[in-house]
């Protein structure tokens, strides 16, 4: 039986605990086990945490194995080899792939029957391998998507435009990486389209921006990795940030990794669209406006993580 407090971390590396300290702090559950091949790795950071849990909810956190997260409304799994700087995140599957194989099988035989969310790299072709692994319905699996990216690219648009970013209305879709693309033509800022309102701020020169901005978003995590040899902060608030919108029900839009089932022309694989997200996982994808160039673009990023998952012996 799911027990609706009770949340599961797997992989205690920066993006792990990170995860698991942001989760703390949520108050959206009541209890978490940690997991980590490492298991004293595990216990260190159950022990850290959990001394701040006074300054926040209650909540019960210890290291444990697969057979504790059994019960977990949710599995949020953050394993997997880290990004090197000068690496890309599509370099990383075959590594992550072998280390997922020794992983959902576990999930799969205590008999979880929560969401799982994946969260490493490269999350999309991941999200496929837990999907194809975990014989879970392919609603109930999930990667993190494009969800910092998007938020990203809110934080830019906001700083550009002087205007709080909880205000813009824009996507980042595609893959979680190199080839994914910025949906432009239907962005919008408290309901004004983007190039209108752009203007209204003085900002004139639009493709010059849009590329800037784009390029920013799409390479945030090399310049931060470059910095500081690992991303984790931004993350961990997507990651509480999905988690509430699962366990509260929300139903809430936002650019999640799941399967494709003949949307946009696309089936047969994981990828990052605008989705509409509760407490039983994906309910739909939105149809949001593309024009042309984007519709290639989105086909051409489709075709990069194909040729990956191919590679990787998933299909």
């Amino acid at each position: 039986m799911v027990d609706n407090r009770k949340v599961a971390v797997v992989g205690c590396g920066f993006v792990g605990s990170s995860s698991a300290f942001a989760l703390m702090q949520s108050g959206l559950f009541s209890e978490m086990v940690l997991i980590d091949v490492d298991r004293a790795r595990a216990e260190g950071e159950a022990l850290d945490i959990s001394h701040g849990s006074p300054f926040a909810a209650p909540m019960r956190i210890y290291a444990g194995d697969y057979r504790d997260a059994a019960d977990a409304a949710m599995i949020v799994v953050t394993a997997g080899a880290a990004q090197k700087p000068g690496e890309t995140r599509l370099d990383l599957v075959n590594k992550n792939v072998a280390i997922y194989r020794s992983i959902i099988p576990n999930i799969r035989e205590v008999g979880f029957e929560g969401i799982l969310l994946i969260v490493s790299n490269p999350v999309d072709v991941l999200t496929y391998a837990a999907m194809k692994m975990s014989g879970l319905p392919e609603s109930r699996v999930i990667g993190s998507g494009t969800v910092l990216d998007t938020a990203r690219l809110q934080e830019a648009l906001g700083a550009h435009l002087g205007v709080d970013p909880r205000d813009v209305e824009a996507y980042i879709i595609g893959e979680h990486g190199d080839s994914e693309l910025a949906v432009w033509s239907s962005a919008d800022v408290a309901g004004v389209p983007l190039k209108d309102f752009c203007e209204m701020r003085g900002h004139f020169d639009h493709e010059q921006a849009e590329r800037r901005i784009a390029d920013e978003v799409r390479n945030a995590a090399y310049e931060i990795i470059k910095r500081k040899h690992a991303t984790y902060y931004g993350i961990a608030m997507s990651v509480t940030r999905l988690c509430t919108a699962i366990m509260r029900d929300e139903k809430c839009v936002l650019p999640v990794s799941s399967l494709m089932v003949g949307e946009y022309g696309l089936s047969d694989i994981c990828i990052s669209m605008p989705t509409i997200v509760g407490r039983d996982g994906i309910e739909c994808r939105v149809p949001i406006s593309l024009d042309d160039d984007e519709f290639g673009e989105l086909h051409r990023s489709a075709a990069a993580l194909s040729d990956v998952i191919d590679r990787a012996g998933l299909r």
